[in-house]
């Protein structure tokens, strides 16, 4: 069967296309090709086991809705005062900052219709935002703050299973458990692709007049190899290499009060990179996630009714590499095998305190540190051994000076998780149609550089839809 638009991938991108396409047009045939599993059979059985068992496809990053929903689900608004967009990626560079505000809060109605919850953090406190900013700007650290909207990881599920059955619903096609092995790409025009079954051995042709790819950061790896072999111009992008830190609630209680998430951003001396928090989950749970290789790496989740003590969020350091290194997504690969060897495959853990100390954390240390870690799987170690010398000064440096702003920030029992790491490296070449070097072979979402998070993914995607249709 031929269709009119495959798209590689089901994550919000993906989803929030389908859904606007088939409403803009609904005699559209369209396919959604994806390796995971649908919603409702997502489920990790590190909660059971208590430890990460390596699934063949990970249900934490791969299967309908994508990894972004099944970490902490926070939509990220805008601010209207601000005639800029600070958060989400570079979606606004193509189609214009206006034109986005209308996508984001169109995209956020959806949201609602889908069972989101209608309250807002972050606009309430104004007075007191403005004086934490204040006191930030005097260590000279940027302080963002926008409307967020939680979901809830468990909510999430929820809400993406509902628009799940919507599409299927509505005539989408979604072949789950499914592997795209290669674009067929004729006269530097892509016309389909090449897929297999999890299930079955034989590969088939999928025919296509609109090919898309939306493969998250889970895909970013296979991206880039289809880039290098159908020469689909790209340039080196940035890679946010990090840790996941949690500390008690009570020291973030006015920051999760006032904001819910907020957005500090610094360039630390001496090496002056941007160095940002990112993905704060307030009473939430660090969660380790596995991608290609058995790559391990770590996240948060935070949940509408399941609470913990601990704040935990990400402290990322971003790297933009020169001539003629050209390999962020290897480097940053790199880095986390050799983490993930430090722990036996596992979550690297380590008290600030023994960083400081110029020690490695012990087991025995651990269980008696006033922050319990509440990724009971993660092995007490040494992060500073594969992190690297200039991101870990970086990051040291940051916690340093955010403690001036928040008092007990660095306190020696707080927690590092490593490794956290983005993959935006691979960014590929796109024009205002949001179509790539290669005629009819589209990118969108996170994998290709496009946007960052939740909100700006699935708002890439209705802006293509109208693009396509029209």
């Amino acid at each position: 069967m031929k269709y009119d638009i495959v798209v590689v991938g089901a994550g919000p991108s993906s989803v929030f296309l389908a859904y606007e396409a088939i409403k803009l047009k609904p005699d559209l045939k369209i396919l959604l090709v994806e390796q995971g599993k649908p919603v409702e059979e997502r489920n990790c059985p590190i909660n059971k086991v208590g430890k990460c068992v390596k699934c063949p496809m990970c249900n934490i990053t791969c299967g309908f809705s994508g990894a972004g929903a099944f970490s902490d689900g926070k939509l990220s608004l805008y601010d209207n005062n601000d005639n800029d967009i600070y958060v989400g990626g570079d979606l606004h560079h193509y189609i214009g900052v206006e034109e986005t505000k209308k996508l984001i809060d169109y995209t956020d109605n959806i949201y609602l219709e889908f069972g989101a919850d209608h309250h807002l953090e972050g606009i309430e406190y104004k007075e007191e935002i403005k004086k934490i900013k204040a006191k930030a700007q005097k260590e000279n650290i940027d302080l963002i703050n926008i409307p967020i909207r939680h979901l809830g990881t468990e909510k999430s599920h929820e809400l993406y299973y509902k628009l799940e059955k919507y599409l299927l619903d509505q005539g989408i096609k979604i072949l789950f458990n499914t592997e795209v092995k290669d674009l067929i790409i004729e006269n530097n025009t892509a016309k389909g692709i090449i897929i297999k079954s999890l299930n079955k051995n034989e590969t088939e042709k999928i025919e296509a007049q609109k090919v898309v790819l939306a493969v998250g950061r889970k895909g970013a790896n296979w991206l880039s190899s289809m880039c290098s072999t159908h020469d689909i111009k790209r340039e080196s992008g940035i890679v946010d290499i990090g840790i996941r830190y949690e500390l008690p609630d009570k020291i973030m209680q006015e920051v999760n009060k006032y904001m819910y998430e907020a957005k500090f951003i610094q360039r630390p001396a001496p090496f002056k990179d941007k160095v940002r928090t990112f993905c704060q989950n307030p009473s939430g749970f660090v969660a380790s996630e596995v991608y290609d290789d058995a790559l391990t790496l770590v996240n948060g989740h935070s949940y509408k009714e399941k609470k913990s003590t601990n704040t935990n969020l990400a402290i990322l350091v971003s790297h933009h590499f020169n001539h003629p290194f050209d390999k962020p997504i290897e480097y940053g690969r790199n880095v986390a095998k050799n983490l993930n060897s430090l722990g036996d495959g596992n979550i690297v853990v380590q008290r600030l305190g023994d960083i400081y100390r110029g020690k490695r954390t012990w087991p025995e240390e651990l269980a008696h540190n006033s922050v319990v870690p509440t990724l009971k799987a993660a092995v007490a170690g040494d992060i500073t051994y594969a992190l690297g010398y200039r991101t870990m000064t970086d990051i040291l440096e940051f916690i340093r000076s955010l403690d001036k702003v928040i008092e007990g920030f660095a306190h020696p029992d707080n927690l590092l998780y490593g490794p956290e790491i983005k993959f935006y490296s691979n960014k590929v070449l796109i024009d205002e149609n949001l179509e790539t070097s290669v005629h009819n072979l589209y990118s969108i979402g996170d994998g290709g550089g496009l946007t960052r998070g939740l909100m700006m993914a699935s708002a890439s995607g209705v802006a293509l839809a109208r693009k396509i249709v029209k």
